[in-house]
């Protein structure tokens, strides 16, 4: 059998090319989080789109509410706020720990935090079980239902995305202070999520 005779030269050579490679590959730009932000400008605009429509309802008719639409209640909703937002800090709190190599306290918070989103989408299903008007009643009732149930949807994704992540993180090493994207996405969608439903809270209990 003939033996293979190797060129040093060419191994070197292709040494080199596999190493440049590598170090390619390595300094190779991360466009996830990029991808994560135009995902929520676009969310965004859609929102924003529906406030807008919100608006130019309420400045177009005489009476807002249309006359006969029952007074929405404050405690619950104004609860329900109070829940989303503090759970926007406990949500940090996880980032933090994980950037910290702290993966149980990480795994704590996430837990803490997919249980504040359930608890506010109880709240919400809570609230439309007792609403006295209904999608179709009027303008305002249709626009409430809309608004807050697009919103509810984010809410509920973030929360499913926050629970995989919690899944994920029970792998010992999956997250650590160099590979956390995962966790800092989930952070950032539910911080959209927040800033979505004070707005919201605004136009539709308190204007």
């Amino acid at each position: 059998m003939q033996s293979q005779i190797i060129d040093p030269a060419k191994a070197e050579l292709n040494h080199h090319h596999s190493a440049a490679t590598v170090d390619h590959h390595e300094a190779h730009p991360d466009h996830r989080l990029f991808g994560l932000f135009v995902f929520l400008v676009a969310e965004g605009m859609i929102f924003m789109g529906l406030f807008g429509a919100y608006l130019a309802f309420r400045s177009t008719l005489p009476v807002w509410p249309p006359a006969g639409t029952p007074e929405l209640e404050l405690l619950l909703p104004g609860v329900n706020t109070v829940n989303l937002i503090a759970s926007s800090f406990v949500m940090h709190n996880a980032d933090t720990a994980i950037k910290k190599n702290d993966a149980r306290g990480a795994r704590i918070w996430l837990a803490i935090t997919a249980a504040m989103g359930a608890i506010f989408l109880a709240g919400q299903v809570y609230e439309y079980m007792h609403l006295e008007f209904g999608l179709t009643t009027n303008l305002f009732a249709s626009a409430f239902y809309v608004l807050t149930g697009f919103h509810g949807l984010h809410v509920t994704i973030g929360v499913l995305a926050i629970v995989a992540v919690l899944w994920r993180s029970r792998v010992p090493g999956h997250y650590s202070n160099e590979k956390h994207f995962g966790i800092e996405a989930a952070e950032i969608y539910w911080h959209f999520v927040d800033v979505i439903w004070i707005i919201l809270f605004g136009l539709l209990y308190l204007l």
